[in-house]
């Protein structure tokens, strides 16, 4: 997942949070949440979404800016029948806007503005692993503006796509898909595509760079951004999380690596906090133990390179590998934003991030 544009612009966030505050009234645990029996010990999620077919893996979550009560959670279905799911604050599935009979989409991230035939849309993009290919939609309505896909890693004999995080860079708003894959080099294991309009409305990938440092241990499959403070940060499995420039203009040398020694197996999803222009939290799902490592986004006082674990939390989701956040309060159940991971059982789960915070 998310994974460029994280959430929605911070201008926008404020005037939502003045809109919750005035408006807003105490939520309620949903059915599904209710009917959920969970670790007593673990923070419980305020929704269950409805299941899908085969077998989620990663969500985005795509900010209504007209009304942020009908905003969207897109999660893939990993399968070679599978599909991209679409689902309302309630976790239903909205089955206008789902898309089917998709050859093994694994992440999926969401970015606003791209400019196609003149006007600016918002864009989810997700990787199809058996085609070697990303698929492009337009929001809210999942109209695919590039159709049949774009090719990935041409040229390369390793070409499975699996990350997707979308970059938006801030001088120009130009738009990036930078895209992991199953298996690669030790060196330039990432490639970032510069997206953009063919000239006939249609989202067409350009290949503006090659970086990134492979463990060989196992996979790299999370990508997320953070596109206020220009980073972009990838999972290496049962090694660290690696952290970079997200510009394609930038050095590519590596600027951290968050070591994985206290996780019980692989780390996995990353999603980003905002709670200000430069602060708040980053989490990474320690995916066989149930919980989630939580981390300063500014790094440390003296060294933003340095991000030193704040708490962990269980969670009750099950061997979670896909995870976003948004820092808005879409409705009162969610006043310090929207926290969604996947989980075994075909579902996601969403919780209010107050709930994992705590009086942090």
């Amino acid at each position: 997942m998310t994974k460029a544009m994280r959430s929605a612009p911070l201008t926008i966030m404020a005037a939502f949070a003045l809109l919750w505050a005035c408006t807003g009234q105490p939520g309620k645990v949903t059915e599904q949440a209710t009917a959920f029996s969970a670790d007593t010990g673990a923070i419980r999620p305020v929704v269950i979404t409805d299941t899908v077919a085969h077998d989620t893996d990663d969500p985005a979550i795509w900010i209504n800016p007209a009304d942020p009560a009908k905003s969207l959670i897109i999660g893939t279905d990993k399968d070679s029948d599978g599909g991209l799911y679409v689902f309302g604050l309630d976790g239903k599935i909205q089955e206008d806007k789902t898309v089917r009979n998709l050859k093994r989409p694994n992440n999926v991230d969401v970015a606003y503005g791209l400019v196609l035939g003149g006007k600016p849309v918002d864009v989810a993009v997700a990787t199809e692993r058996e085609t070697n290919s990303i698929r492009v939609y337009r929001l809210p309505d999942m109209k695919e503006v590039a159709p049949g896909g774009l090719p990935v890693f041409e040229g390369d004999s390793l070409r499975a796509p699996m990350g997707v995080a979308l970059y938006t860079r801030p001088s120009d708003h130009a738009i990036f898909a930078i895209i992991s894959r199953k298996d690669g080099p030790s060196d330039g294991y990432l490639w970032q595509y510069r997206l953009s309009d063919n000239g006939k409305g249609q989202v067409t990938a350009r290949l503006v760079r090659k970086f990134g440092k492979y463990s060989g241990k196992k996979e790299i499959e999370s990508v997320a951004v953070d596109n206020e403070l220009g980073y972009v940060y990838y999972s290496d499995e049962q090694v660290g999380v690696r952290k970079y420039y997200a510009s394609p203009d930038s050095t590519g040398a590596e600027l951290a690596l968050i070591p994985a020694a206290a996780y019980t197996e692989d780390n996995e999803g990353i999603s980003i906090y905002k709670s200000g222009d430069k602060t708040g939290y980053i989490l990474v799902s320690d995916q066989s133990a149930n919980q989630f490592h939580i981390y300063r986004r500014e790094g440390a006082r003296n060294d933003p390179h340095r991000h030193e674990a704040v708490k962990i939390v269980r969670v009750s989701t099950q061997q979670s590998d896909g995870s976003e956040v948004t820092a808005l309060p879409l409705d009162p159940r969610f006043p310090k934003g929207l926290f969604v991971a996947m989980s075994e059982g075909k579902v996601f789960h969403y919780y209010s991030f107050a709930d994992l915070v705590g009086e942090e």
